[in-house]
């Protein structure tokens, strides 16, 4: 097992770009026994057989995560619109995958389900209460089954995301925090983000990034430790909140993607304190 002090060291399936099997070696020869795991696939036609397959492996699941058919992260203007459960067409469709998702992440005896909810506005009642209905809706489904929903940081800012999460005020909501995507989506000090966030934040991502020099464009993930995050900054910050999960390497950019998680492992397990 890696550790970064008391931390178990992961790594984000989807960021490998393999099937279970191929997680599975790559896990292995990177020293990891943790992984965040999307299971999209599973809940498919192929489903069975996935699940089967992912109940062989000797590993720890920190957390499950759903995505959705329609995303696009093109631009940000387009996953404001297509993102999480903002449309109105997909709902049907993507609230069957999340109760699918929410059963077989409780089968699994995995505490986390993670996801992006999509774009929070305030500003506009009916949106926002659309929001808070389906996402009161989710949050009832993932207490049912012993679960905690988890949303993850993205399209707002930590002070948003707070108020949203104190008015929604459900048990069975955290935080799944990502500080690239505070860079990425140009949202804020990640840093000072986790100290909003703190008293929900129950898994997080290792993820770097910097900062767009465009506003309205997307900014760039960069390996980790080589971007505005402040990797000794942010380790910090989270001994300061008593984090006491996994931190799930995640890597969505970039032409040799293990390369760069083997590079976060190694500067993760080497970090002091």
């Amino acid at each position: 097992m890696v550790m970064c002090q008391n931390w178990p060291v992961g790594v984000c399936s989807w960021s490998l770009q393999r099937d279970i099997a191929g997680v599975a070696h790559v896990m292995e020869e990177l020293g990891l026994t943790h992984v965040h795991l999307g299971i999209r696939q599973a809940l498919g036609p192929q489903g069975r057989g996935v699940s089967e397959t992912i109940a062989r492996q000797d590993w720890t699941i920190s957390a499950t995560m759903i995505d959705f058919p329609q995303e696009d992260y093109s631009t940000l203007d387009a996953i404001r619109v297509t993102g999480g459960i903002a449309p109105d067409d997909c709902w049907p469709t993507n609230r069957e995958l999340f109760f699918g998702a929410a059963e077989l992440t409780a089968a699994l005896h995995v505490p986390y389900l993670t996801m992006h909810l999509g774009f929070i506005d305030h500003r506009d009642i009916e949106y926002a209460e659309k929001f808070f209905a389906r996402t009161r809706e989710m949050a009832d489904e993932a207490q049912k089954r012993g679960i905690m929903l988890l949303l993850e940081t993205g399209q707002e800012t930590a002070v948003d995301l707070q108020r949203f999460l104190k008015e929604l005020n459900h048990p069975a909501v955290g935080v799944n925090f990502d500080p690239a995507n505070m860079i990425l989506y140009d949202k804020g000090d990640p840093i000072e983000a986790v100290r909003v966030l703190a008293p929900w934040i129950k898994h997080v991502h290792v993820k770097d990034a910097n900062r767009t020099q465009t506003p309205g464009t997307w900014g760039a993930e960069v390996p980790w430790g080589d971007g505005q995050v402040g990797m000794r900054a942010f380790l910090e910050v989270l001994n300061e909140i008593g984090y006491e999960g996994t931190l799930a390497i995640e890597r969505e950019a970039g032409d040799d993607r293990v390369g760069d998680i083997r590079k976060a492992v190694e500067r993760l397990a080497s970090f002091t304190g």
